[in-house]
């Protein structure tokens, strides 16, 4: 910058020759001051434009979301369609829910990035896309898990597949509501392992299947099964399908089942042990068990 502003030396004037004009005198003068001016504004540009990359990394994302809040509300373009795909075990409120929007709001009005995000957390939801489609349309795309039961192991509620692994990093809490509703609960060590085999059979007889609760794993080698009124339901080990199929039967004729019973106890090949309810007379409303693992004496 010093070569800038140096004065440069004048030649002497040769007295024999014409003085110089003054449109001359006035362009020499204007050069030096447009020399300096460029100066001037090539350091304003860079100071600007580092202003401006430090103003992002610190607040350009809030400057942004507020630009695209006022653009929103300046939108024409409303949500007329929602288009669900690939939904299956999440209910539809909750993918609504996590959008973060809805019909006749702005299609512009909501960050389709959070939306996504939303919906990945939700328990049966392994992946998700949310696209806008001019010029009114909300395209969600779901993949789901396949998750066939529950398990609960000490404490702790895990979705489990055919196999028994568990197919979600993330663990239920008592927030997710859906899942429980829709899925059958395993319990105790090794439930998992067996599931599917217990649920397999329980297929076959919806009139049982109705009624249950949860299935608790005694030992690593049995069920109980707990139905929805508090009966607790004994299987005999390797011999479930031949209960099952009595205790349909029983079912058919006497609707054992609906009756208020403590428990089924079915262990034995040729007789079932049925223990009646006891009235508790201290409390007016007994509170059925709650599903826990057991270990058999």
């Amino acid at each position: 910058m010093a070569f800038f502003f140096k004065k440069r030396p004048h030649m002497p004037l040769d007295p024999y020759e014409d003085r110089p004009s003054r449109l001359f005198l006035f362009w020499q003068r204007q050069k030096m001051i447009l020399r300096r001016l460029g100066i001037v504004v090539l350091v304003g540009v860079l100071l600007a434009g580092t202003s401006w990359l430090a103003w992002l990394s610190l607040g350009g994302h809030a400057f942004t979301n507020a630009l695209t809040e006022r653009f929103a509300q300046l939108d024409p373009l409303r949500i007329r369609h929602i288009i669900i795909t690939g939904r299956h075990l999440t209910d539809e409120s909750d993918v609504m829910e996590a959008l973060g929007t809805g019909l006749d709001h702005s299609l512009f009005g909501f960050s389709v990035e959070d939306a996504r995000k939303r919906l990945d957390k939700l328990p049966f939801i392994e992946h998700s896309t949310v696209e806008r489609h001019l010029p009114d349309t909300v395209l969600i795309t779901l993949e789901e898990k396949h998750p066939i039961a529950i398990w609960q192991i000490d404490g702790h509620f895990i979705l489990i597949n055919q196999k028994g692994d568990n197919v979600s990093q993330q663990e239920l809490t008592a927030g997710n509501r859906s899942a429980f509703r829709k899925l059958p609960l395993v319990v105790g060590a090794g439930a998992n392992l067996e599931a599917a085999s217990i649920l397999g059979l329980l297929d076959h007889y919806p009139d049982i299947n109705s009624h249950v609760l949860a299935f608790i794993r005694i030992g690593q080698r049995r069920w109980n099964i707990l139905m929805k009124n508090g009966t607790t339901l004994l299987l005999p080990e390797g011999a479930e399908a031949a209960a099952l199929e009595r205790l349909h039967s029983y079912q058919t004729t006497f609707q054992l089942l609906d009756r208020p019973l403590k428990s089924i106890d079915m262990r034995l090949p040729d007789r079932m042990v049925i223990h009646p309810e006891v009235p508790n007379t201290e409390q007016e409303t007994p509170s059925p068990p709650t599903p826990s693992p057991s270990v058999e004496h």
